[in-house]
């Protein structure tokens, strides 16, 4: 009898493990999520080949950077959570680093036509504005089919060394932006 009694057990233990094995690998395999096929758009692909051309050694290049990886808020800030939603699902296209901290130097948008949208330009005003006052340059550089490196290598350059005044938004016409 004992030995049947083991025999029984061993059984339910092994229908309990084969049921709960099938249940979860279907619930795995139900998942939704998918691999992307690229992270940048053909346009960002394209000006991420031209911009690594135009930097140096000194500076490393991150695509598609969330504006809460780079923007704090201190503790005890009023509205702060407030702050935090505003940022939190946002990204910018580029951001330049130092190559032995990190630390961001400078901010790249890439704008395409949408960026003519109202609801857009609104975005992108919060987000010139958020940047500024935390101290970030930005530039924005208008979408199109090629871009000189040593152009962009010379604005980099000046944005950099403060020969442009940093503390806003700079088109890649070197101007102010709006």
């Amino acid at each position: 009898m004992n030995s049947f009694l083991i025999l029984l057990v061993v059984t339910v233990t092994a229908v309990i493990a084969g049921l709960l094995y099938r249940f979860f690998a279907k619930a795995l395999a139900r998942w939704p999520y998918r691999k992307t096929d690229h992270l940048l758009t053909p346009a960002e692909r394209s000006f991420f080949g031209v911009l690594g051309q135009a930097i140096d050694g000194d500076l490393y290049i991150f695509a598609k950077v969330r504006l809460s990886d780079l923007l704090w808020l201190p503790q005890g800030t009023r509205d702060r959570q407030a702050y935090l939603n505003r940022i939190q699902s946002k990204h910018v296209d580029f951001v330049l680093c130092d190559s032995a901290t990190t630390e961001p130097r400078l901010l790249i948008e890439l704008d395409d036509s949408s960026h003519q949208k109202a609801r857009r330009r609104s975005r992108d005003a919060f987000l010139d504005e958020a940047v500024r006052r935390a101290g970030l340059p930005i530039l924005r550089v208008p979408a199109k089919r090629s871009y000189a490196p040593g152009e962009l290598r010379q604005l980099i350059s000046s944005l950099l060394t403060g020969d442009v005044d940093a503390t806003g938004t700079v088109a890649m016409d070197g101007k102010k932006a709006d």
